[in-house]
């Protein structure tokens, strides 16, 4: 087993352990936060030098989803790129494997607050998307309804085994979904914290990215 059905909005949804969202009945695959070529941004930046393999590592995990639930469409939620120059400065070889994934497929770019504004990679580049009841967009908004949004990178701590285990997680309640980063490459919000607290209810869940999947009620 390598995901946790949920249902949302009157929708079966499958949250899958590699962090990607599965809507089977629309076959879409969502993914959010890839922040793909962090390791460059760091360093063209002067920050820390960081190994500069995620961008492969995050596709190979996009691949292995892919061909497991082979979806007519995907949409990444924002921040697939850890800004726009960090998108120029693929490799040819890695520009080519993500236009591979990409074939036959409708492919959509959620804008973030890292990548805002069109890549050349293809695709259809929109600031948010409404699919049946659903609502795809990068951050969260208040009072928005059946939303799915990315951003916070969201992880929980819990008590396992009598030791505290970190965990990336989806956040759930009755109103909206916010997804785990994806990428390789990032960190994360503490789900206790004011940010997150404040915009899921009091019975809000975090799924956490497991093996296999758990829910819990949302440590706050």
């Amino acid at each position: 087993m390598n995901g946790y059905s949920f249902t949302f909005a009157g929708l079966q949804l499958e949250a899958l352990r590699s962090g990607a969202l599965w809507w089977e009945a629309e076959s879409v695959l969502c993914v959010s936060d890839l922040h793909l070529g962090k390791s460059e941004r760091m360093a063209r930046r002067g920050g820390p030098m960081l190994p500069p393999y995620e961008v492969r590592d995050t596709l190979i995990r996009l691949e292995d989803d892919l061909t497991a639930k082979a979806p007519q469409t995907v949409i990444c939620l924002g921040d697939s790129f850890d800004d726009l120059a960090a998108a120029d400065a693929l490799s040819d070889e890695m520009t080519a494997w993500l236009a591979t994934l990409m074939a036959g497929r409708r492919w959509i770019w959620i804008e973030g607050n890292h990548d805002a504004g069109p890549v050349g990679l293809g695709g259809t580049h929109l600031s948010s998307f409404r699919a049946g009841p659903l609502s795809f967009r990068h951050i969260a908004e208040p009072g928005e309804k059946h939303e799915i949004s990315g951003h916070y990178h969201p992880k929980a701590k819990v008590l396992t085994r009598a030791r505290n285990v970190t965990r990336p997680c989806f956040l759930t309640d009755e109103t909206r979904v916010i997804m785990p980063a994806y990428g390789t490459y990032t960190g994360g919000l503490h789900s206790h914290d004011a940010a997150l607290a404040g915009l899921m209810s009091p019975g809000a869940t975090a799924i956490l990215l497991s093996d296999p999947p758990v829910r819990v009620p949302m440590p706050r």
